[in-house]
């Protein structure tokens, strides 16, 4: 008999509302744990919203949110601080401080939300620096002095200050080179593994999709219209799913996917 899945992120009923202009509409979406889900849609259709309202950045108009079991909704903030700092979040362009070194963006979360000393917060940041694929010597470096791919591995070494079981991507793709995504991918891929991620994404990088993602949420009308694997949505016939995967990147990437997966299958 298969072991329930443990559902980490539950959202129920949800609606969206700025003045007149509804966003989302009873939206629900389970996330369970060790899943890497992705979460695409049409422009508008409410992705960076929705991870706000999940990351408690910004409250719903109505609806459930319940992460970890816990209710976020209406919940005091002062209750839930605590829980954020499960969370671990990787911003679309770093957003890391300028006049930080690498060492020192990394060391911020620790500095705010523990105790340790100065030296043990130091070693921790390096080693987070080092977990994210980023030379030891690149802790030293300011965020000017690094490329758009060692940013996003500086970022998401902050991401993981904390050691958190749940991880935000916003766009970790967004900006680099077909090389760079390729070896971030990976990155993403073997944290999930070692740490035992469960991993929120919100991404347009079709490749990533196809490579990273066990389902892909994708929103439109409102709410979730369709929530599967990557070879099962390309398949649908929904007239929003079909034109965003049917067009020439979505063809090309299902292509290139299938490539891969008939070398390795055939592999010794």
């Amino acid at each position: 008999m298969t072991a329930a899945k443990e559902a980490i992120i539950e959202i129920r009923g949800l609606k969206t509302q700025f003045g007149s202009q509804v966003i989302h509409e009873n939206l629900d979406l389970t996330i369970n744990r060790g899943e890497v889900v992705g979460i695409v849609g049409g422009s508008g259709s409410g992705k960076s919203v929705l991870l706000r309202e999940i990351l408690m950045l910004q409250r719903p108009t109505a609806g459930s949110i319940r992460v970890f079991g816990r209710e976020l909704v209406g919940a005091p903030p002062g209750r839930l601080a605590r829980l954020s700092q499960r969370f671990g979040m990787l911003f679309q362009q770093g957003a890391l401080f300028s006049s930080l070194t690498v060492r020192e963006n990394v060391a911020m979360p620790l500095r705010e939300h523990t105790r340790l000393s100065r030296k043990l917060i130091a070693e921790i940041a390096e080693f987070k620096v080092v977990l994210a694929g980023l030379p030891a010597a690149a802790a030293d470096k300011y965020p000017g002095e690094l490329s758009g791919g060692m940013v996003k591995r500086a970022a998401l070494a902050r991401a993981l200050a904390l050691d958190p079981d749940l991880l935000f991507l916003d766009e970790p793709s967004a900006g680099l080179d077909p090389i760079s995504a390729n070896e971030l991918d990976e990155l993403i891929l073997q944290l999930k593994d070692s740490l035992h991620l469960t991993i929120v994404m919100v991404s347009h990088d079709l490749d990533s999709l196809w490579r990273v993602t066990d389902r892909v949420a994708f929103l439109g009308e409102r709410r979730v219209i369709g929530y599967d694997t990557m070879a099962a949505l390309s398949r649908s016939q929904h007239p929003l799913i079909k034109a965003y995967f049917s067009g020439p990147r979505g063809r090309a990437a299902q292509a290139e996917e299938e490539k891969l997966w008939n070398r390795e299958s055939v592999t010794p």
